[in-house]
C-alpha cells in the first residue's frame, strides 16, 4: 500500500507541474531517454535522444506515468518521474557560472571605467590648480588696480584741490595788480598835483620878488 502510494507521488507532483507551469525540466544525474511511444521498448528501440540533467522541455501531455514533451522542435514520451518543475542543481551552477561571468565582465568593465575616472580626475586637479594659479595672479592683478585707481582718485582729488588754490591766488595776484594799478593812478596824480602846484608857486614866487624889488628899488 505504502509503496503503491509512493509511486503516485511522482504522478501528482507531474500533475501540479502541468497544472503551475508548461516547462519542466530534466532531473538525475545522467542523460535521460526520450521516446516516440509511452512504453520502454529496446527491440526494435523506440530512443528517439537522450537529454542531460537541466534540459528545459515543454510539457504537452501526461499519461500513466509518462509526459509527451516538446524539445528543439522533437516531440517524445519521457518517465515523469525524471522530470521536475525546480530548477536542477546543475543549471542554478551554470546560471550562477554565467551570471558570475557578468559580474566579472562588469567588474572589468567597472575597473577600466574607474581608470579612466581617475584619470579624468588626476587631470581635472592639474587643471584646478593651475587654474588656481592663474586666479591668484587675477586676485593680485585685480588687486593692484583697485590700487592704481584708488591712488588715481587721490591725485585727482588733489589736483583739483591745487586747481582750486592756482584759481584762489590767480585771482588774489589779479587783485593785488588792480590795487597797485590803483595806488599807481593816483600816486601819478598826487604827484601831477604837487607839481603843477609847485610851478604854481615857483610862477607866482617869480613874479611876485622881482616886483617887490623893483618897487623897493623906486623908493
Amino acid at each position: 500500500m505504502k509503496l503503491k502510494y509512493l509511486l503516485l507521488l511522482p504522478l501528482l507532483s507531474l500533475h501540479s507541474i502541468t497544472n503551475a507551469s508548461s516547462f519542466v525540466y530534466v532531473t538525475d544525474t545522467v542523460p535521460i531517454p526520450m521516446r516516440s511511444e509511452n512504453i520502454i521498448q529496446n527491440n526494435p528501440s523506440n530512443l528517439i535522444k537522450l537529454l542531460d540533467s537541466g534540459t528545459k522541455l515543454e510539457i504537452l501531455s501526461t499519461e500513466k506515468g509518462w509526459t509527451k514533451v516538446k524539445h528543439d522542435n522533437t516531440i517524445g514520451w519521457m518517465i515523469s518521474r525524471y522530470l521536475t518543475s525546480n530548477v536542477p542543481a546543475i543549471v542554478q551552477l551554470e546560471e550562477l557560472k554565467r551570471s558570475s561571468n557578468n559580474s566579472q565582465r562588469s567588474l572589468s568593465k567597472q575597473n577600466e571605467r574607474n581608470k579612466t575616472l581617475e584619470k579624468d580626475i588626476a587631470r581635472l586637479k592639474k587643471e584646478n590648480a593651475i587654474l588656481s594659479i592663474q586666479n591668484g595672479k587675477l586676485e593680485s592683478e585685480k588687486k593692484h588696480i583697485q590700487d592704481t585707481y584708488k591712488n588715481a582718485l587721490k591725485l585727482e582729488y588733489k589736483n583739483k584741490n591745487l586747481e582750486a588754490q592756482v584759481l584762489q591766488l590767480t585771482a588774489k595776484l589779479q587783485l593785488l595788480k588792480n590795487n597797485n594799478t590803483i595806488d599807481q593812478d593816483s600816486s601819478s596824480r598826487n604827484w601831477f598835483i604837487v607839481g603843477a602846484l609847485v610851478l604854481f608857486f615857483g610862477f607866482m614866487i617869480g613874479f611876485v620878488i622881482p616886483k617887490r624889488t623893483n618897487n623897493q628899488r623906486r623908493f
